[in-house]
Formats: C-alpha cells, structure tokens, sequence
C-alpha cells in the first residue's frame, strides 16, 4: 500500500533545501508518495520574525547549515540574489516581493501537477547550491524541464493566475499550522508533523511502523 505524506517546504529556508533531496530519494526508493506544499517564508507571514530572535540565532544557524551540508555532501552556498528583498541593516523587509513570490507560485503550480517535490529539489539546487542569478535567464525554466514539467505552461499559469495559487500557498500554511506546526521543513504523515531536516529518519522510522515497503 503506497502511503502519503505532506511536505512543507520554503524556498528561502535553507534547511528546507538541506531536506528535499533526501526526502525525494526516499519518495523514488520507497513507496510512499510526498506531495509538497509549498509556504510562503517567515519573512513574508512574520516580518518581525527576525527582529525577535536572540542575537546568537543568526551565527549559530549559519554554522549550523553549513556543517549539515558538508554533513551529506549537498552543495551549499548564500543564494545570489536572496529570494527575499530586504535591508540588510535595518532588517526591513520590502513590500515587493517578486522572487519569492514567483518561484513559490512556481512551486504550487508544479505541486498541482504531482511534480512538486522534484520542482523543489531542482530550484533548491539553483538557489543553495551556488548558481548566480539563479532568477534570470533560462535557469527556473531548467528546473522545471528537469523535475518534468512544461516551462511555458508554468510560466503562463503563474502570470495568468498568481491569486489562485496565493489562495492555495494560503490553504498550505494553514494546514501546516492546523498540523501543529508553523516552521519548515515539516512533513506530515497521519496527521503527526516531523520538523526539520533532522527528522528524516525518525520519518522514515514511523513510517516502517505502518508498513512502508521499497518501490
């Protein structure tokens, strides 16, 4: 029996990027099917997210993420641009927002056609793994051609229909929050939230308590 599994997911969030790959080669390795659902970032539903931490939040999320990547081999660097605009010095966030809008509409688009995920893996690589300017050119509609989607199609949909797939995005934090959960990466299995990229195993553990077999 092929179990399902809800995974929330936040292009700028660097642990959702240290996540997705793996849990995509546990969706191609075992028969469980992990739709995405992507979520605006914390900087978009919280502004004043950044604001509250406590000072050494910062420093040691930094050192954190990198250390996890040089941990499973996944390419790693600072996103050029960031997907979100914001004032570095005074931490505001800017009320355009065209990046992170797009790539996440991207996302939900892809999501409807049952190719989320792989989007995901293929555009976390484009932001976190090093690639510049990774919003222009030729290089969102690669990661769509690679995860097996139509480019053009996409891109219409996200131009022609942005509020519908807000209304979606909107639909997946409330679930996430409805789970018992508000950060990302989370996976949903059975209604039990597993947050973080540390919770792989212990995913793929409860899992096997409910029968997951190899594909």
């Amino acid at each position: 029996m092929t179990l399902k599994a809800d995974l929330y997911f936040s292009f700028r969030s660097p642990y959702s990027y240290l996540s997705v790959g793996r849990y995509r080669a546990m969706a191609e390795e075992y028969d469980v099917d992990i739709d995405l659902r992507p979520v605006y970032p914390l900087a978009i539903r919280q502004p004043d997210f950044f604001e509250r931490n406590h000072p050494n939040w910062l420093g040691y999320t930094l050192r954190d993420m990198l250390r996890v990547a040089q941990f499973h081999r996944i390419p790693f660097g600072a996103p050029r641009p960031d997907p979100i605009i914001q004032n570095v010095m005074t931490r505001e966030i800017a009320s355009g927002q065209p990046y992170i809008r797009r790539v996440t509409r991207m996302g939900q688009a892809a999501a409807r056609r049952g190719k989320g995920l792989a989007f995901a893996a293929e555009a976390g690589r484009m932001i976190w793994g090093g690639q510049e300017n990774w919003h222009e050119g030729d290089h969102l509609a690669n990661a769509l051609r690679t995860a097996g989607l139509d480019p053009d199609e996409i891109e219409a949909e996200v131009a022609e229909h942005p509020d519908v797939l807000d209304i979606e995005i909107g639909d997946n934090q409330a679930s996430l929050e409805a789970a018992g959960h508000w950060g990302v990466p989370t996976l949903v299995f059975e209604g039990e939230p597993f947050f973080g990229q540390d919770r792989i195993e212990m995913v793929r553990w409860r899992m096997e308590q409910k029968g997951l077999t190899k594909r």
